[in-house]
C-alpha cells in the first residue's frame, strides 16, 4: 500500500498565503487612527519572509489534529511577535541595520520612535490573537498559550538571546 506523499512545496505555499491572510485580519488597518502607527506595524509584518515559523504551527496542528483555524491564530501569534524582534533588533541601539529583505528598516522608514513603538504594538497584538473576547477556548488554554508564548520571547528565550548577543560584540571568542 502506498500513500501520497503532499508536495511541500504546495502545502508550504498554501499555508504561507493562509497565514499571510490571517496576519491582515488581524493587524489593524493602516488608515485608522494612530495611522503611521498601524502603518508601521503593517510594513514590519506584511510582504516578506518565509514564514517558518508559522509553517510550523500548521504542521504542529496537523500532527495533532487541531483546528486549522486556530493553528492559523497561533501561527500570526508567533509571526508577530518574530516581526516585533527584528524591528527592535534592527534599531540603532542594538544592530542598527538598515534594510530589511531588500528594503529599508521600520526605523529608517518611520524614526526609532515609531519602530519602538511598532515593536512593542506587534508584540501584545500576538497575545491579543491567543486571547481573543468571546472566544470558545478555555481560559485556561488561553493563558497556557500565552505562558508558552511569553517564556520563548522573554529573558529566558528571544530576549535573553539578544541580551547575549549584545554581549558579545567585539569579543574575540564570539
Amino acid at each position: 500500500m502506498t500513500t501520497k506523499t503532499p508536495d511541500f512545496q504546495q502545502w508550504a505555499a498554501a499555508h504561507q498565503a493562509r497565514i499571510e491572510a490571517q496576519l491582515q485580519a488581524v493587524l489593524p488597518a493602516a488608515d485608522i487612527a494612530p495611522q503611521r502607527l498601524h502603518a508601521a506595524m503593517r510594513y514590519a509584518a506584511l510582504g516578506g519572509g518565509k514564514r517558518v515559523r508559522p509553517l510550523l504551527a500548521f504542521a504542529a496542528g496537523e500532527v495533532t489534529a487541531a483546528d486549522p483555524a486556530r493553528a492559523a491564530i497561533a501561527g500570526a501569534a508567533v509571526e508577530l511577535i518574530h516581526a516585533y524582534s527584528l524591528v527592535h533588533d534592527d534599531m540603532p541601539c542594538m544592530d542598527n541595520d538598515v534594510l530589511r529583505r531588500g528594503k529599508p528598516t521600520v526605523h529608517v522608514k518611520f524614526g526609532e520612535a515609531g519602530a519602538l513603538l511598532a515593536g512593542d504594538a506587534l508584540q501584545t497584538l500576538a497575545f491579543e490573537c491567543l486571547t481573543p473576547l468571546n472566544s470558545d477556548i478555555p481560559s485556561s488554554v488561553q493563558a497556557g498559550l500565552c505562558a508558552l508564548l511569553a517564556r520563548g520571547a522573554g529573558h529566558a528565550g528571544m530576549a535573553g538571546g539578544q541580551a547575549i548577543d549584545l554581549a558579545s560584540v567585539g569579543r574575540q571568542d564570539r
